[in-house]
């Protein structure tokens, strides 16, 4: 029996920071319960209370999400406390800023194994369970950057393509197999998360995101849209991640040219780096200093807020009866003119 929006039991990893925490908060502002996995026990712990002032239950399980083990795990004990898992969120990722050659294949394996292989191994764990029951949807939080490839993120780069790859063919099997269980992908613009403040950095100056950065509020609220509407398989919030998207569809070529030209210095702020910043490849960022680092970076002031596109994205149903509604009238007038005018 599917559960209503306030009695939901969600998952959502990387849920200490970003836009994991974001979501998190948003689904136990309308009652869900909400099962948090990170490894930051620091930023857990405030997560945990967000939820629970915004009206929600919430249930805190350090997790690394490179373990099999510890997936299945966390899932066994997410249920024993609050039943069937309706909703599994995947968000959790880390990053290496840096060209291609300043990049140690240790580090290299450590982004995939978190950014890909955590999302498989949550899918895996979150398919034995809903499959029986015919129920239940996983959202794979992606990104522009699943189909449009930027210099000093390979690895990053990389496993999002890898997500989309692997997104499209479980879909497929899913529809053969006539399923109810959904899976969908909301492609994510920049967004001013943490991670800009503790991913490893190679470059001569602090990370930022590719302008126009948007708000993690918004970039939750379109996961929880796809979390409710998950027969489309992706959706893709934000204009930029339109146009980048458009563009890479029909100018790929011209597109690595301008990226070969802009894309240093965009993903580069013009500010110090702040001498005891801490990395969380290996370690959680909120290990060392009990830190919470919350479900924004440091860009608040240039953050957005709103996205005309994103509210179009969802509504195609009502801009498409709007728009026949105005070709209906357009078409009446003409016709009616061709009836009244001279003869």
């Amino acid at each position: 029996m599917k559960a209503s929006r306030t009695n939901q039991v969600v998952v959502v990893t990387g849920a200490s920071g970003g836009i994991g925490r974001a979501s998190a908060q948003a689904f136990g502002a309308r009652g869900a319960k909400v099962a948090l996995l990170a490894r930051g026990e620091v930023g857990l712990a405030a997560a945990v209370r967000d939820i629970e002032a915004a009206g929600g239950t919430a249930l805190a399980i350090p997790t690394d999400v490179s373990s099999p083990e510890q997936l299945e795990a966390a899932a066994t004990t997410i249920e024993e406390a609050f039943g069937q898992i309706d909703i599994w969120v995947n968000v959790a990722f880390t990053s290496v800023f840096a060209r291609f050659t300043e990049i140690s294949p240790a580090e290299y394996k450590r982004v995939t194994e978190v950014n890909y292989l955590g999302y498989v191994y949550a899918t895996m764990v979150a398919l034995r369970r809903m499959l029986p029951r015919d129920h239940g949807t996983i959202v794979q939080v992606g990104s522009a950057l699943a189909y449009r490839g930027i210099p000093l993120q390979t690895a990053y780069c990389g496993s999002k393509h890898a997500i989309q790859g692997f997104h499209e063919s479980l879909r497929c099997e899913l529809l053969h197999a006539k399923s109810h269980v959904r899976v969908t992908m909301p492609q994510m613009p920049a967004v001013n998360t943490p991670q800009f403040d503790w991913v490893i950095n190679r470059m001569p100056k602090p990370a930022q995101p590719v302008p126009p950065i948007y708000q993690t509020e918004l970039a939750a609220r379109a996961v929880l849209y796809a979390a409710d509407h998950p027969h489309r398989r992706e959706y893709w919030v934000g204009g930029s991640t339109m146009r980048a998207l458009a563009a890479n569809a029909i100018v790929p070529g011209l597109l690595d040219h301008y990226l070969a030209r802009t894309g240093f210095a965009s993903q580069q702020v013009d500010r110090p780096e702040p001498a005891d910043r801490p990395t969380n490849l290996w370690e959680p960022a909120d290990g060392s200093g009990g830190h919470d680092y919350g479900a924004h970076g440091s860009f608040d002031d240039r953050a957005i807020t709103r996205s005309i596109q994103m509210w179009a994205s969802q509504h195609h149903g009502l801009l498409l009866s709007i728009g026949a509604t105005v070709a209906a009238c357009v078409l009446a007038l003409v016709g009616r003119g061709r009836v009244d005018g001279p003869r």
